[in-house]
């Protein structure tokens, strides 16, 4: 007789991890033997990345610096995991060419000339009325690009340019007008995105800023993830989390997609000020940053088709290139803000391989669920 397959608690068949053993070996062998430029072979494809003993994440307190070497190390173990979540999104590219305590901008569209394997596609602007240009990232060779561009961080849309598997026939029309691309299914999001953000600070923060990495306000945001969790939990939505990367904590919840940003947002609304009303002590929903010290802000507004988030796996412009990292549940209960970095995520992922795998074919009918409701 075969043998059952294992279940997890909430009943689905529990399957091991795809483990993607160094798939570029001979590529981590030319940089680890390079000196301080080099030509790197990826899938048939060659990308010069040069100032690899640049440093870009000094050292800080006993947090170790990396240089742009360390980088392109940890995107070619980490590659593999990252470019299923990245596929076919829009990017919204952090740069820092001097490294994270040199100038940050923001970049969402690149007027030079770009190499041959870098993808793009075009979506009318609303704001401007005319057509531009996005990146997409759907291959090794653009990602490690990305690194000798100076791209820090990768931040990316929560739909998709690919009406594959789930919506077979839905319009791919992002280009001729904005109703075109209200129509599209770039108007459709893959999940529902909560933004976990504590406003609980260090007492170390220059005047003004943002929280800085403690222990307490990882704790609190914790806390606000497993309520969200349970809520969730009992209108039968699975739900993902993962670390910010810096203070805050990300949960998604996969949809399939036959609901529209505007109706996701309306919905991640209503969770928001359920939560808001049951502890309005820990929770904050306020625009006014003032008014947010002490508590966690619970921001549901990020299910906007131009919002970002950093993507699974992508390093962070934070002292110690600490990761945002996908974990399970159980996982979360230990972690701590600093648990997860460029170090010690590849041997992570060598081990237990990419833990939000499913995300995509673990879609779930926000359609239903709000018919149930009404």
């Amino acid at each position: 007789m075969a043998a059952k397959a294992k279940r997890t608690k909430s009943g689905r068949p529990e399957r091991a991890a795809t483990r993607k053993h160094a798939p570029y070996a001979d590529a981590l062998r030319a940089l680890d033997a390079a000196g301080d430029k080099v030509t790197l072979e990826l899938d048939r494809e060659r990308v010069a990345i040069t100032n690899l003993d640049k440093v870009l994440w000094p050292a800080q307190h006993d947090l170790r610096e990396y240089t742009r070497r360390d980088f392109v190390r940890y995107l070619l173990h980490a590659g593999p995991y990252m470019l299923p979540h990245l596929r076919d999104r829009p990017l919204t590219l952090i740069r820092m060419p001097e490294g994270i305590t040199g100038k940050r901008f923001v970049q969402f569209h690149w007027e030079q000339r770009l190499p041959t394997f870098v993808q793009t596609i075009s979506i009318f602007s609303e704001k401007n009325r005319v057509a531009e240009e996005f990146l997409l990232c759907n291959n090794m060779a653009t990602l490690l690009w990305l690194s000798h561009v100076g791209t820090l961080e990768l931040h990316v849309w929560h739909s998709r340019a690919n009406p594959e598997p789930d919506v077979k026939g839905a319009s791919t029309d992002y280009t001729s007008s904005a109703a075109a691309l209200q129509a599209s299914i770039l108007n459709y999001p893959d999940y529902l995105v909560f933004d976990i953000d504590p406003y609980i600070y260090s007492g170390k923060e220059a005047q003004g800023g943002q929280p800085e990495f403690n222990v307490e306000a990882f704790e609190k945001g914790k806390a606000v993830a497993v309520l969200l969790k349970a809520l969730l939990d009992a209108m039968a939505l699975r739900s993902f989390v993962k670390t910010s990367g810096k203070t805050g904590l990300h949960i998604l919840v996969p949809v399939i997609r036959t609901i529209p940003f505007d109706a996701a947002r309306a919905f991640a609304g209503t969770i928001a000020r359920h939560l808001l009303r049951e502890h309005p002590d820990l929770i904050t929903i306020d625009w006014d940053t003032t008014r947010r010290t002490g508590k966690v802000f619970f921001d549901y507004t990020m299910n906007i088709r131009v919002k970002t988030l950093s993507a699974p796996y992508s390093v962070r412009s934070a002292p110690g290139a600490p990761i945002s990292m996908p974990l399970t549940w159980k996982a979360l209960e230990k972690a701590g803000p600093l648990d997860y970095t460029m170090a010690n995520v590849p041997a992570f992922l060598a081990k237990n391989g990419d833990l939000w795998e499913d995300i995509l074919t673990a879609k779930q009918d926000l359609a239903k669920v709000l018919g149930a409701a009404s």
